[in-house]
């Protein structure tokens, strides 16, 4: 019997995604024996700076892509937001689940219905510091690092008027309830890939016990968002985002980045399916051109 070893980080959340995979593959493929290996990434362990202070996301697939390429995991499972734009050609990405809710949502301490004055919203990235500024202006908003339970625990004893999350996220946890607000995506531009889990593998390596889980419309999307960002050099904290909306074989992509200036915007194209990296390398282009 084969046997599949799917790396996965030891986060709750992580290991959920990872069992997403697994169920799918015994599913579909009864004589493939899996095992769910976890282990502790360096983003995990460092949580006392934020992220662009220590290195960016590659920190949290550093150990998995080592587990990887020393053949310790055959496969392994991530938020597809959480990779860097630049993967090892040793490692490429072989399969995307269909998108969940892409959205950002606001999360208040348990049994409060409204934001506490006087303390700040905890946002884990530029990106949504950015735009939430937009959104509450006047309120503080300060960095939160840790697990999704961990940032719960923070909240709920008081040093956070609220939390912004991922949709996806909290659903995967069965943490809907946590829910007070979701925004809309003219609101907050989503992170390249939210809602998508990637799998990982190494080249060359025979995957075709993925082909029923892959989604063909999410890679689609997600190409062209990791395109855009990609073209800007965004990495983990950087302010860029992008967000693909797949319509019959049209894609719509909106992208979001602050320029020279420090003055952050968004704008949009639309294109074939097939066009989807090209699409997001254009709008990259063209709003580096149009707003420098």
């Amino acid at each position: 019997m084969r046997k599949i070893r799917i790396g996965s980080r030891e986060s709750r959340l992580a290991v959920i995604q990872a069992r997403i995979v697994e169920s799918a593959i015994r599913a579909r493929h009864p004589e493939i024996e899996t095992e769910i290996v976890t282990m502790k990434t360096t983003g995990d362990r460092i949580l006392d700076r934020t992220l662009d202070q220590i290195g960016g996301k590659g920190l949290f697939v550093k150990e998995l892509d080592a587990a990887l390429l020393e053949g310790r995991v055959d496969i392994t499972v991530h938020s597809s937001k959480d990779l860097p734009m630049e993967t090892d050609p040793r490692l490429p990405l072989v399969a995307f689940s269909p998108r969940q809710d892409p959205r950002d949502v606001l999360v208040l301490p348990a049994g409060c219905g409204e934001l506490l004055p006087g303390k700040p919203i905890g946002s884990a990235s530029l990106r949504r510091t950015l735009q939430l500024q937009a959104l509450f202006p006047g309120v503080e908003i300060a960095p939160v690092r840790g697990n999704v339970q961990t940032r719960l625990q923070k909240l709920d004893r008081g040093d956070y008027a609220a939390l912004v999350l991922a949709a996806a996220g909290l659903e995967r946890l069965g943490l809907t309830d946590r829910i007070s607000r979701r925004f809309s995506v003219s609101e907050i531009l989503p992170a390249a890939g939210q809602g998508i889990l990637a799998v990982q593998s190494r080249a060359g390596a025979d995957t075709a016990f993925l082909r029923e889980f892959h989604d063909a419309g999410a890679a689609a999307c997600i190409a062209a968002e990791r395109a855009f960002v990609r073209a800007l050099d965004g990495g983990c904290s950087s302010p860029v985002a992008a967000h693909a909306v797949l319509e019959g074989e049209t894609l719509r992509l909106t992208g979001f980045y602050v320029n020279a200036a420090g003055a952050w915007l968004k704008d949009s194209a639309a294109g074939a399916a097939g066009t989807a990296e090209a699409l997001g390398a254009e709008l990259a282009e063209r709003m580096r051109r149009e707003h420098p």
